[in-house]
């Protein structure tokens, strides 16, 4: 058995090498890893649900720089590159370019990860539990119940993210980080394998996250229609800010309605925000007929021009302005603008949407 796995994951890495000599679209890794030499090798490596296989050896040029090419894949996918026993991990979506500048030989513990959101999270990640490790010792990790918590909140801003899938997958020290047998981490199992199911139906993780948030709860809490695993698990951080009118608006109240709901983060302020929120009317006009509303959450300084703005549009428009703080902008994860993400009926996060072209899709899917 064992050797018909070996065989598989040696058919994958020859698949996946033979896709980077074509001409179709590829994603790219930059790098220097210093401490390396000319035609030095690193190892980089992909994963099956847990398992490592080698992809390919890249050797560094003599300041220890490398480039890799590799075949874009229809979902995205978490890679790892190897010195040794030290290994970095990074994100790739499509036709992204991550780069890793690093020191051997550890170049877990001495590295940054740049070039996309995701890869700057997953960085932020992994340096979270170096420093709990660290602190605590790497058999306490699993039972940091601040970092923990704070994964969770990073999760649920994003559900449906590879980054997500990569910190309920990870173990430490052979304990799961995310343990689906107790409760918290269940549900926040349980919070991406719904978002999985609903927007990844062909990701060839979302089975297995069904899977292991099914087998792991009590039956009498089981209730499956079809494909879709019914957990109302991923709800609302409460924002409560107030309009061009002086009116307090709960985001809560807004998608505990029954309603659809779209979370805008935003400034007025900024050149693409005119063009961003005619994209966003388009999406508001079409579905609000039946039922879609919209909270925008604007960062704007100057309040006299967000209300000349604010003003003039039909959905729910609120400001955050420096007196707030930025405790909502860390709870949601925003790290640059716009950010926007979609509710369901139910109240759960079920996207961060990335890109505007994708807002109305990822709202059809919710009505």
């Amino acid at each position: 058995m064992k050797s018909i796995y070996r065989i598989a994951l040696l058919g994958m890495a020859a698949i996946a090498a033979a896709s980077c000599s074509n001409n179709g679209p590829q994603w790219h890794l930059n790098g220097t890893i210093d401490g390396l030499g000319e035609n030095d090798n690193v190892i980089l490596e992909g994963n099956n649900q847990g398992y490592w296989y080698v992809i390919d050896t890249i050797s560094t040029s003599k300041d220890g720089k490398l480039k890799y090419a590799g075949a874009a894949q229809d979902y995205p996918d978490i890679y790892r590159l190897r010195v040794g026993e030290s290994s970095v991990y990074f994100p790739i979506d499509s036709i992204e370019t991550v780069t890793i500048n690093a020191t051997a030989p550890d170049i877990a513990a001495n590295h940054t990860l740049s070039g996309t959101p995701q890869a700057v999270n997953l960085a932020k990640v992994d340096s979270m539990l170096t420093a709990s490790a660290a602190h605590n010792g790497v058999n306490a990790v699993v039972n940091d119940e601040n970092m923990k918590r704070e994964l969770g909140e990073m999760i649920l801003a994003d559900p449906s993210c590879v980054v997500s899938y990569y910190i309920i997958s990870k173990s430490i020290g052979n304990m799961p980080l995310f343990n689906p047998s107790e409760t918290f981490d269940h549900r926040i199992i349980g919070a991406v394998a719904n978002s999985f199911n609903q927007f990844r139906p062909n990701d060839p993780r979302t089975k297995y996250l069904s899977k292991l948030y099914l087998s792991n709860r009590k039956p009498s809490q089981i209730k499956v229609e079809g494909p879709k695993i019914e957990a109302k698990l991923i709800k609302a951080f409460e924002i409560e800010l107030f309009d061009h009118t002086g009116k307090k608006h709960s985001l809560l109240e807004l998608t505990e309605s029954g309603r659809p709901v779209i979370l805008s983060f935003t400034a007025y302020a900024a050149e693409w925000s005119p063009a961003f929120n005619v994209e966003l009317n388009k999406v508001y006009e079409k579905y609000h007929p039946q039922g879609l509303e919209i909270y925008q959450v604007s960062v704007d300084e100057n309040e006299y021009a967000w209300k000349q703005t604010a003003k003039n549009l039909p959905w729910v428009t609120v400001l955050n302005n420096v007196a707030e703080g930025g405790k909502v902008l860390q709870q949601y994860n925003v790290g640059s603008l716009p950010t926007t993400f979609v509710f369901n009926r139910n109240g759960e996060l079920v996207q961060r949407v990335l890109d505007i072209a994708d807002l109305d899709s990822a709202v059809a899917k919710c009505l």
